[in-house]
């Protein structure tokens, strides 16, 4: 006789997928796979979701991929090391996330009240991850784990926190997470490029301290002649002092500016910035951001073993982020657009990278195929809906460019807008056997589209026509 399925409401529920199928979790996992010790620990604050849409899950299978030993920790106990103990000490490093979102976001409203749910919690439970927790996961591990384990940070709560910032919460200027975290490494930016760099050269025997000179990190140093700055061919800015620009309003928005001037794009520089006084002066090194993926390295990562499920060990409790994203494909990272408020560009970075037309369609085929795909796709696109295949047509501009924005408060005459790949992807998608609605979910640019008056009209004529769920999203920045 066969077994029901498990019903959630009215409606039957897919069998669980089996746990061997995840990264490792536990000793019995570990041992299951025949490993005495891990290669790499992975700590996150959300849940484990294993889906390229949760950065730990995504750096942990670009790790494993490389043949190294990864084991995951999700959303553990900050109050004791015991969790963080459980599979032993990783032979080369801890990496730590707070999450796919900010940890202070996700506990508090604007108006700084305490949220009552967590969509990347099962059951969207509220509480399972502490205020600033990349800090807190950090201290937590150099206790866990020695002085001599080396920590690297990332994800998008250490990202924008790389170097002295404005903090909401607290209404001032807080100096880089690497400050309170004590953290070995900082990894900005979309990780995958940087944590190979990291744990190829950690495996090859390298100390951590001499790892000064990956591009997209940041590290912390009591001198600067450890970095060597003078023989590195990209050129050094030394920014106002971490005082100094807590001090002074002005003095912060010129370091605000010359920040966002001076360490954009291929002319990027490695940026100084001096913290504390006296004998306890150090100084945070920011380096030049990692070349963006091409469009070869998105297709592997994108197409890396993810179970694309929750870890069974949460039973088939929902969770909210996971259901908002199953059954949606992202075709590109970045944004050209550079708006002053958002922090796409800030941590995907201004060069759009895509994804390849066959590999967005191989993903496509892989979610029509499972058993509780009912036929629609609820998103294909990523940090712009529009900007798939889109960039600088210059090498030539781009390698001298400081331009915030390839598209204000004009469209740049070299950055290219043909809608005509995208619409052809949409229409042979749409034709993919078992897929009966495609959908847009992802911010549309009009400024782009309205840029292209080759293929502009017929992309939003396209776009309503076969691609509008019910409520189209317009990126609002370009209105006004």
């Amino acid at each position: 006789m066969k077994r029901a399925l498990p019903v959630v409401g009215n409606r039957p529920k897919a069998p669980l997928p089996a746990r061997e199928r995840f990264l490792p979790i536990s000793r019995d996992d570990m041992a299951a796979r025949g490993w005495d010790a891990l290669d790499v620990l992975i700590v996150t604050g959300d849940a484990y979701v294993d889906h390229p849409s949760f950065g730990g899950a995504v750096i942990a299978r670009v790790l494993e991929a490389r043949g190294l030993k990864v084991g995951v920790v999700a959303q553990p106990d900050w109050r004791s090391p015991a969790d963080l103990l459980r599979m032993g000490k990783p032979r080369l490093f801890v990496g730590i996330t707070s999450g796919a979102m900010d940890s202070m976001v996700n506990h508090y409203t604007a108006h700084k009240r305490k949220r009552s749910d967590d969509a990347y919690t099962p059951g969207g439970e509220a509480g399972r991850r502490p205020d600033r927790a990349t800090s807190v996961y950090a201290r937590l591990c150099r206790e866990a784990f020695g002085p001599t384990t080396p920590i690297v940070i990332g994800g998008i709560e250490a990202s924008l926190r790389r170097i002295s910032h404005y903090d909401y919460w607290d209404d001032r200027v807080l100096p880089s997470v690497l400050v309170p975290s004590g953290a070995d490494l900082l990894v900005y930016g979309q990780g995958e490029k940087p944590i190979v760099e990291i744990a190829r050269r950690l495996a090859a025997g390298e100390d951590v301290s001499g790892l000064t000179d990956v591009p997209g990190t940041a590290v912390l140093l009591p001198d600067l002649a450890i970095a060597d700055l003078g023989s590195r061919p990209r050129k050094t800015l030394e920014l106002p002092s971490h005082e100094d620009v807590a001090r002074d309003k002005k003095v912060f928005a010129e370091f605000s500016r010359l920040y966002h001037l001076e360490h954009n794009g291929d002319n990027a520089r490695i940026l100084v910035q001096a913290v504390g006084r006296g004998a306890q002066k150090r100084y945070v090194v920011v380096n030049e951001p990692m070349a963006a993926p091409t469009t070869e390295e998105l297709d592997r990562i994108a197409e890396l073993p993810y179970v694309r499920d929750p870890h069974p060990i949460y039973g088939g409790a929902h969770i909210p982020a996971m259901e908002q994203i199953k059954w949606s494909i992202q075709i590109l990272r970045g944004c050209a657009a550079g708006c002053s408020f958002c922090c796409i560009t800030e941590h995907q970075g201004r060069d759009v990278s895509s994804r390849s037309e066959a590999s967005v369609l191989r993903e496509l085929e892989t979610l029509a195929a499972r058993p509780d795909f009912k036929g629609t796709i609820t998103d294909v696109g990523g940090a712009t809906a529009n900007m798939w295949q889109m960039g600088c047509g210059s090498p030539e501009a781009h390698a001298v460019c400081r331009r915030a924005s390839c598209v204000y408060p004009t469209v740049c005459k070299f950055f290219t807008t043909d809608h005509g790949p995208l619409i052809d992807l949409y229409e042979k998608a749409r034709a993919v056997k078992g897929v009966k609605h495609l959908f847009v979910g992802s911010g549309v640019r009009y400024d782009v589209a309205q840029a292209d008056e080759q293929n502009g009209a017929r992309y939003l004529k396209e776009l309503v026509a076969h691609h509008v769920s019910g409520q189209l999203k317009v990126a609002p920045e370009h209105v006004c």
